[in-house]
């Protein structure tokens, strides 16, 4: 008996159809049956994948039958109180697929105001969700401020929308999130959108404001897309004119929320 097999055929029974399966994990349909069948093995890839789609990890899939069933039809704690959010990501792995690789980011600060904060970020796909790696890095003289910050998170695709949700990692880590529209039909470089979180300057009040990312590629120059990071102002030559007039356009406020909201 193909335990293997025996367990995903069990699990794809917890779900509408297989089409639908394929299609959410990004996996030839035909390749799938074979799968389902016994005639063939995943790759780890591919494992990681088909796992992370059920909420499991690719070793569940070895488990005897009976404590597979058991670990996919009682999930532990983690999964019960996240797994409809954890469902929604990565979404449309096909179409997020596209949008892989290394970007330069712009976004207006209210902890900078006037001067638009330049940061970079990187959408990878590991075991079948695609991740966030972000850093920025600020140096501001007129203030004596030297910060350097990592982000980590996870991206997905959904009705024609990108939403990232990320982490700081620090000590008094936060969130932040971010909503970008896919490339243009005529462009392939610009994802626009707006994102979300709190300013650790001006009494640390929650904003959201415009963003604009610009693609550069799946290997840049990563020394020169860092030295690029920091604040400058919006008629700053460095900035494509593209990022300024998105910036720029009226209105050109940053929303927050008043302290005695």
């Amino acid at each position: 008996m193909d335990t293997f097999a025996e367990n995903l055929r069990f699990a794809c029974a917890t779900r509408p159809s297989i089409s639908q399966i394929c299609r959410e994990i990004g996996i030839n349909r035909q390749q799938f049956n074979r799968y389902i069948s016994g005639e063939a093995r995943p790759s780890a890839h591919n494992l990681g994948r088909i796992a992370s789609f059920f909420g499991l990890g690719s070793q569940d899939f070895s488990l005897a039958v009976p404590a597979f069933r058991t670990r996919l039809t009682q999930p532990d704690r983690r999964m019960v109180d996240g797994g409809q959010l954890l469902e929604g990501l990565p979404g449309d792995l096909p179409s997020l697929r596209r949008h892989l690789g290394y970007f330069q980011t712009y976004h207006l600060s209210p902890s900078w105001p006037g001067l638009v904060v330049c940061s970079c970020a990187r959408l990878l796909e590991e075991n079948g969700s695609v991740h966030v790696k972000s850093i920025e890095r600020i140096r501001d003289a007129s203030h004596e401020i030297r910060q350097f910050s990592k982000y980590v998170g996870l991206a997905a695709f959904w009705r024609n929308r990108i939403f990232v949700t990320e982490r700081s990692i620090s000590r008094q880590p936060m969130m932040a999130q971010t909503i970008l529209m896919p490339f243009e039909v005529h462009q392939r470089v610009y994802l626009r959108g707006v994102t979300m979180g709190v300013s650790w300057r001006k009494e640390n009040l929650p904003y959201a404001s415009r963003v604009i990312w610009r693609h550069l590629g799946t290997n840049p120059d990563k020394r020169q897309v860092l030295s690029r990071c920091g604040v400058l102002p919006v008629n700053s030559r460095q900035l494509p004119s593209t990022v300024r007039s998105y910036l720029e356009a009226p209105p050109f406020n940053i929303l927050s929320v008043p302290e005695n909201f």
